[in-house]
């Protein structure tokens, strides 16, 4: 099972980018599309607070409801991407 879940909208540009990073990065991740109304997300603002999308989650990493695409693509960059780890490394 996938410990990364991202919670989207079909056709959504936002959403579209960061699928594209996870695909990019081969990384699993479990999909839950949301309702096309706000009203009716419930779920992703149990999860995250607000009803916008897309929302990840990754549990092994502590991220419990992270949004804007932006953010969600630097995050993944940094903690999946090639280079991850090499500050750390470097620092060391």
């Amino acid at each position: 099972m996938a410990n990364i879940e991202l919670y989207e909208l079909e056709g959504c540009p936002y959403c579209a980018k960061v699928t594209r990073k996870l695909d990019e990065l081969g990384l699993e991740y479990e999909s839950h599309m949301v309702p096309r109304s706000h009203a009716e997300r419930t779920e992703v603002e149990e999860v995250s607070g607000q009803t916008g999308v897309p929302v990840l989650v990754d549990e092994e990493h502590g991220v419990e409801g992270m949004a804007e695409s932006d953010d969600i693509v630097r995050y993944l960059e940094e903690t999946y991407g090639e280079r991850a780890g090499e500050d750390a490394s470097a620092s060391a």
